[in-house]
């Protein structure tokens, strides 16, 4: 997929992904609310709901969580209103960085990102300075179906309506337009696939190696992100290969 891959990144995830269960759904949590009060409480209507409640669910999350949120973002519940801020800048060695976040209390959260930046050496800069480096595109990881050749779950995932296959170790990667996420996700999964994930990625056109000091620090900055409650993704041009 143009030299893509976000096995890689889920897999640098999936090592603590245990310790962080609870940060993890409180960002879920986040975008529940987000979703709800963007197209209402009813996933039959609402597809963005839809593939937050698939995400919710392919990371174990309690039922009752998920509920809960719903019923916040509707109004049942007191609640916290989410902004959704985007920060874009350069880490060490100039690798291209796209922060997504949702707070409720930007400056707070202007203030944490720009210090993870700042204090591994990376640099925060204005809207639209890496962004035009990265397609949107919607991604949906599935696990590998015992029994499939490779062949035969690409027609699949084409007929179902992707883009673009890709086949490895670890399972199948497939591209679909933003605009068909839910429609392709749900294809998949009436045929049976189990989808780890389904999310609409920032996809970059060139890739950056880092080594040494630079990628001492382009690490530690990219924890430090993904370990901050308000960021609910981060979207880079290194080459994790």
């Amino acid at each position: 997929m143009a030299g893509h891959s976000k096995w890689s990144q889920i897999k640098r995830k999936k090592g603590v992904a245990d310790q962080k269960r609870g940060k993890i759904f409180t960002k879920i949590g986040r975008e529940l609310v987000v979703a709800v009060r963007a197209g209402g409480a009813d996933p039959d209507s609402n597809s963005r709901l839809r593939d937050v409640i698939a995400k919710a669910k392919a990371n174990n999350m309690p039922n009752d969580n998920i509920t809960r949120s719903i019923k916040k973002a509707n109004g049942e519940l007191s609640h916290v209103n989410y902004e959704e801020i985007v920060y874009e800048g350069y880490g060490a060695g100039g690798v291209a960085v796209i922060v997504e976040t949702l707070t409720d209390n930007k400056n707070r959260t202007a203030g944490e990102v720009r210090h993870a930046f700042d204090k591994s050496g990376g640099a925060l800069g204005t809207t639209g300075c890496v962004s035009y480096m990265f397609e949107a595109k919607g991604v949906i990881l599935a696990e590998s179906k015992a029994g499939l050749t490779e062949d035969d779950a690409m027609m699949i995932a084409l007929e179902c309506g992707a883009d673009d296959f890709e086949a490895s170790e670890d399972g199948y990667e497939v591209a679909v337009a933003v605009d068909k996420l839910s429609e392709v996700r749900e294809a998949l999964e009436a045929k049976n696939w189990v989808v780890v994930s389904a999310e609409i990625a920032k996809i970059p056109s060139n890739h950056i190696k880092a080594d040494g000091d630079n990628l001492t620090k382009l690490q530690k900055m990219l924890d430090t992100l993904e370990d901050n409650d308000d960021v609910q993704r981060v979207w880079h041009n290194w080459d994790e290969e």
